[in-house]
This record gives C-alpha cells, structure tokens and sequence, in this order.
C-alpha cells in the first residue's frame, strides 16, 4: 500500500477509507476554490486574513481524514464536528473579506453554496456516526 504521499494526490489509489466519503472529496473542492479566490487578496494579508482562511479550509478535510483513520464511531463524530466547526470559521472569514473589501460577494456566492451544502451533509454525517447501533 505504501504511505498516503506514496499516491501523489489520487485518493483512489491509497487504498484509505477517507478517498470513499464523499464529504472529503467536496471538502477538497472547497480547498482548491478556496486557494483560487484568495490569491487575489492583498499582499499585506498574506499572514493575516489569507493565512487564518487557508488553515480553516484545509482543516475541513483533514479533520474528516483524521476521524476516519482513527476508525471508532465515536472519533469519527468528534472530528466531523471539528470539520463542521472549521466550516463555519471559513464562512465568516468570507463574510469578513466581503466586509473589508478582499472580494466581493458574488465572487463568494458558488463557494458560499457549496459550503452550506457540505455543513447539512456534515451534521448528516455526524448524526449517523453518533446512532446507536
């Protein structure tokens, strides 16, 4: 199987559970948009704004991996949370770019969707890790 980086970015390949949810592959879209838009913004947010959006964007999906490869129900509902906690720190950070100018809400618009459709697959996900069985 080798090591997840052995699979240069195909998580079909590696052979791990987390390349089946389909929550982290939308995360990752979220990522690559994300990373796309905030290009744009000021220089002078390179260590502020920019860099508080890119940790909140790739710990959606790390988070995901991070319960799904500690395995237990339990683990997996803690880390989604963690995700959905992440997600909603990203909207707000987009919400605050708007404010301050960075971009504007339409350029936010298709993002902003695809984040409220992943937030009700999210609490979909967390309610079925946390049923009893």
């Amino acid at each position: 199987m080798g090591t997840p980086s052995d699979n240069h970015g195909d998580e079909h390949t590696a052979g791990l559970s987390v390349g089946n949810l389909e929550i982290w592959s939308e995360a990752m879209e979220i990522v690559e948009l994300t990373y796309t838009l905030t290009k744009a913004w000021p220089e002078a947010e390179k260590y502020g704004l920019t860099s508080q959006t890119r940790r909140a964007v790739v710990s959606i999906p790390a988070n995901l991996a991070e319960g799904a490869g500690r395995g237990t129900r339990k683990e997996k509902s803690r880390y989604g949370r963690i995700a959905l906690g992440s997600l909603y720190e990203l909207d707000t950070l987009l919400q605050i770019a708007i404010r301050l100018g960075f971009v504007s809400s339409e350029e936010t618009t298709a993002l902003r969707a695809k984040l409220a459709r992943l937030a009700k697959r999210l609490n979909a996900y967390i309610r079925h890790q946390e049923e009893p069985r």
